[in-house]
């Protein structure tokens, strides 16, 4: 790492700045479509942003970018069913629907629910380790008890604020570190001009195509996340919902697909180590002075916003469930109750596969469900090519069901 503070540094901490600067406007801050997109966005750059590059440098090697680009890919096919389903509601559906849309609905609420609990608890906890063990404080107690202080936090702030008070703590999380990944990016597209884009050191790596598919199956669930604007109706509407989703996954996708394609020249030495967020964060350290501190508060607040995100989306699913009879807000220290109770009962390290398959399995029943409400529509041009999709969409995530290798996102 380089010891003195440089020009570049300079140009990123200024970046970095002024982006958060302008994004922290009350024009922006407050606009409602902004407000809507947030939620997806923290919740799909969660934690997995700065493992992708690891994990991709022991998959694909130097086929990285093919492989985050079709992994990228299949994340929006997902999110057109998902907003297919926002738009038609399966709550409220065409006439004919029967039980079978319902019961589809029902489980993937269910499904969707357990794996937000996991998931809420897993960004938390590995948040908590991540800032004690930069301050060389960290043991497994020390991390659970910041671990349910910051839960109980969410839960209270939570019922105290209601959802509008949840997307402001959100909003400014997401802002830093949306900031910080401009900075990043272009503190990486420096070093490539000056070093120049260089390959040769990323070695392709020694598995079966049947082993490589596998666990780029898992890796999908690293985008995963946008599903949460379909539980955000109590307070926006099912067009601007499907619009704001739309613009996550887009400023997502462009974020993972110009990160791998940045980073591929530093990614040798990743190719035979295990995958963590902190490789990325130590490698950057070749590059300038500020970006390993950068990417520290980064991972924190990727964590955090993450994590108050599926708070959210499962405030949501709780409120659909019980027909609005209870209101999301007083769901959120139930579900950070629950989360706080998986903190000192079960190794979340090892039940974090388990939410990933869940999520899967919430994506397939997504899949059938857009294809039985597309099947409805009778007037729906092109119907057959547009429930053959679906039906194709829920093949491919049931592959991924029964032999991805899940990785924690």
């Amino acid at each position: 790492m380089s010891g003195n503070f440089t020009l570049l540094d300079g140009l990123l901490v200024l970046l970095a700045t002024g982006i958060a600067f302008v994004m922290l406007r009350p024009q922006v801050r407050d606009a409602a479509f902004w407000r809507a997109t947030v939620t997806p966005l923290a919740s799909i750059i969660g934690s997995g942003f700065l493992v992708v590059v690891p994990l991709l440098a022991g998959i694909a090697g130097p086929m990285s970018v093919l492989a985050i680009g079709a992994i990228v890919a299949l994340s929006f096919w997902l999110g057109a069913a998902v907003r297919y389903n926002i738009v038609h509601d399966g709550r409220a559906p065409v006439p004919g629907a029967g039980r079978i849309v319902l019961t589809l609905e029902r489980l993937s609420d269910i499904a969707l629910a357990a794996a937000y609990v996991i998931s809420i608890t897993f960004y938390v906890r590995l948040m908590c380790s991540f800032v004690l063990a930069g301050i060389h404080t960290h043991s497994d107690f020390n991390a659970d008890v910041l671990a349910t202080l910051v839960l109980a936090f969410i839960g209270l702030y939570g019922w105290r604020r209601g959802l509008l008070g949840l997307e402001r703590l959100e909003e400014y999380s997401v802002t830093i570190k949306l900031a910080i990944i401009a900075a990043l990016l272009f503190g990486l597209a420096w070093h490539d001009v000056a070093n120049g884009y260089d390959l040769s050191g990323l070695p392709m790596p020694d598995m079966s195509v049947w082993d490589t598919l596998r666990q780029l199956a898992g890796m999908v669930l690293i985008v995963q996340g946008f599903e949460t604007s379909k539980y955000l109706d109590a307070q926006y509407d099912a067009p601007l919902r499907a619009r704001s989703m739309l613009l996550a996954q887009v400023v997502a996708g462009v974020i993972y697909v110009a990160f791998v394609v940045l980073a591929m020249p530093l990614m040798g030495p990743l190719a035979h180590q295990s995958p963590d967020e902190t490789a990325i964060i130590h490698l950057s350290g070749t590059i300038t002075l500020v970006l390993p501190v950068m990417l520290v508060v980064a991972a924190a607040m990727s964590q955090f916003s993450a994590a108050i995100a599926d708070t959210i989306g499962a405030g949501g699913v709780a409120e659909r469930e019980v027909k609005g009879r209870i209101s999301c807000q007083l769901c959120y220290p139930v579900i950070t109750g629950l989360a706080i109770v998986l903190i000192w009962t079960a190794n979340i390290f090892e039940v974090i596969a388990l939410a990933s398959r869940a999520f899967a399995f919430y994506y397939l029943l997504q899949a059938l469900l857009a294809a039985r409400l597309a099947w409805l529509r009778t007037e729906l041009p092109r119907r057959r090519l547009v429930v053959g999709g679906f039906v194709a969409l829920s093949l491919v995530m049931a592959f991924i069901v029964i032999f991805a290798e899940p990785v924690a996102a």
